[in-house]
């Protein structure tokens, strides 16, 4: 088995695996994060975010998804889930390097599959992941440092996340980095998702074709969720609710 894990199918095969568990993730982050949208149209998210007591006025979807989040399994599976990224960044860029060393130049990984071979985002895995990697860091700033890192240290921790998405978007120049951010995910989880399980085996000609529009699909549901949460906190932060973040 260690033979197997340090082998270059094994590495691959970590990688893929990784790289599931990851699209998992965002799946279920993304759609706990699309009850806000849920809830303005509802009109919960401005009653939920402007009350002071864990929103005992009026609970909103988003606020339920957000104790889930909090509950002592999801905290507990918060280092696995970092464990994951950096064996997925780690893994990826040992990949990359791998096959620079192997073909003596600057090329990607090559498969037997033309989709692969037509496909943009096949051939920059490596500098969308580093996009990626590097708004993820300024995502973190906004939500995970000051709820549950603030959680883990002991100290008061932000409890009201519709405040927290309002005053992140609020200003325009953050929705189009987030925008741009979604963009290089999509493109990235459209090859990742098909690649993925060709490294497993799936790499016959009739699924391969079909696992690439099913990612396709998955990618656009995973970014069209993110991109409503982005666009309705901006869209609340400045004309429906903007009183939430006069003051921040």
């Amino acid at each position: 088995m260690a033979r197997f894990l340090t082998s270059s199918i094994g590495k691959k095969f970590i990688q893929s695996v990784s790289g599931a568990f990851l699209i998992v993730f965002l799946l279920l982050h993304a759609t706990i994060n699309f009850f806000s949208v849920l809830d303005s149209f509802t009109g919960k998210f401005g009653v939920a975010a402007a009350d002071d007591k864990l929103f005992s006025a009026g609970d909103g979807l988003f606020k339920l998804g957000c104790d889930f989040m909090s509950t002592s399994v999801i905290t507990i599976m918060v280092p696995v889930l970092a464990l994951g990224f950096v064996i997925h960044i780690c893994y990826g860029c040992y990949l990359t390097w791998s096959n620079l060393k192997a073909r003596g130049g600057v090329k990607r990984y090559e498969v037997p599959s033309k989709a692969a071979a037509d496909s943009w985002s096949s051939k920059n895995m490596l500098v969308l992941g580093i996009v990626i990697l590097g708004v993820l860091a300024f995502h973190l700033t906004h939500f995970w440092t000051k709820m549950q890192l603030q959680e883990f240290m002991g100290a008061e921790a932000e409890n009201n996340p519709y405040i927290l998405l309002a005053a992140t978007f609020k200003h325009w120049w953050v929705l189009v980095i987030y925008l741009i951010w979604f963009a290089a995910l999509w493109l990235h989880l459209c090859h990742g998702f098909w690649s993925m399980f060709q490294t497993v085996g799936w790499n016959n000609k009739i699924w391969l074709k079909r696992l690439r529009v099913i990612g396709i699909i998955v990618a656009t549901v995973i970014v069209i969720l993110f991109v409503a949460v982005a666009v309705n906190s901006f869209v609340e932060a400045n004309w429906l609710h903007p009183e939430l973040v006069a003051a921040i």
